[in-house]
């Protein structure tokens, strides 16, 4: 059985319980579209919101970083792999994370060049990355990307996808993060896939997830406070009471992750459980034009 394929049965004493695999022929698509940022770009370029633009602004930040880790755990594996189609979604993955990094360096400097401060954001997410690569174990990295993964997939749909949040940025802006979300949502799996095809601990991967469950808030929330503060906005009272009901209260789109979430921890859980195939191919026409 390959790693790739649908697993129809999972086998547990006498009861038999269907299990969700990554659908045959799912290999993520490279595109290489080249977004401008036009110099009358407005500062708050997501709903007019302080707290909203830097929000994405600081993850943004962290992907050129933490991309190229994900790339290196993955490929660490590489050559382990006999699955042609893993093969394939591998050599996907790292094209499509590569030119994510790639693009997401150039909005950060465009950013940077109207006074949102990243550098310093880039800067620490890399040396948190080297921090991993020289103390945790190839596995346990691999496992870190697997965690991560899941969680900018759940990003991506549930909060990118689903509801308004490109509707509500300048349409300049918005295309760059439809094309991110498609793509996280295209190859959610292929990082989790390559860990169980190498036999990955569940120990690791559960206790891997609940790490940077912590970590992940944490260094986001920081970044979000540091970026406020630059931009003379931390005492925006209005943006943050805005902000947070948005995530946490109506619509509450963090919120309603959680249960997503909370399906990691389960022995039989695959990144394909959550199927937004639908939600992708609408965002795909939408955005993506010629691209898609």
């Amino acid at each position: 059985m390959t790693a790739i394929a649908p697993i129809a049965r999972l086998t547990r004493g006498r009861r038999k319980k269907s299990v969700v695999g990554t659908p045959a022929g799912m290999i993520p698509k490279v595109r290489r579209p080249d977004f401008g940022f036009p110099a009358d770009m407005p500062k708050w370029w997501w709903d007019n919101d302080p707290m909203k633009t830097l929000l994405l602004a600081a993850l943004s930040a962290s992907f050129p970083a933490g991309e190229r880790f994900f790339i290196d755990s993955v490929r660490h594996y590489q050559d382990q792999i006999t699955d042609p189609e893993l093969q394939k979604a591998i050599r996907g993955f790292i094209g499509q994370e590569a030119h994510h990094s790639k693009e997401h360096q150039m909005l950060n400097g465009f950013l940077e060049e109207r006074g949102i401060g990243l550098a310093r954001l880039d800067r620490e997410i890399h040396d948190f990355m080297n921090v991993l690569r020289k103390y945790t174990s190839p596995e346990r990295q691999l496992a870190h990307t697997v965690a991560v993964e899941h969680f900018t997939a759940l990003m991506a749909e549930e909060f990118l996808l689903k509801y308004d949040a490109l509707e509500e940025m300048d349409p300049r802006m918005a295309p760059i993060w439809a094309w991110h979300a498609i793509e996280e949502s295209e190859h959610k799996a292929v990082a989790f896939d390559v860990y169980k095809a190498i036999g990955g601990s569940e120990f690791v991967r559960v206790t891997e997830m609940m790490t940077v469950s912590v970590l992940f808030p944490v260094f986001s929330g920081i970044h979000l406070v540091q970026l406020m503060k630059e931009s003379g906005e931390l005492g925006n009272v209005k943006s943050w009471a805005k902000g947070f009901s948005y995530m946490f209260g109506k619509p509450g789109v963090f919120r309603k992750l959680l249960p997503a979430y909370l399906k990691y921890y389960s022995p039989d859980f695959h990144p394909w459980d959550h199927d937004a195939r639908d939600l992708v191919e609408k965002a795909k026409k939408k955005w993506l034009g010629s691209w898609a």
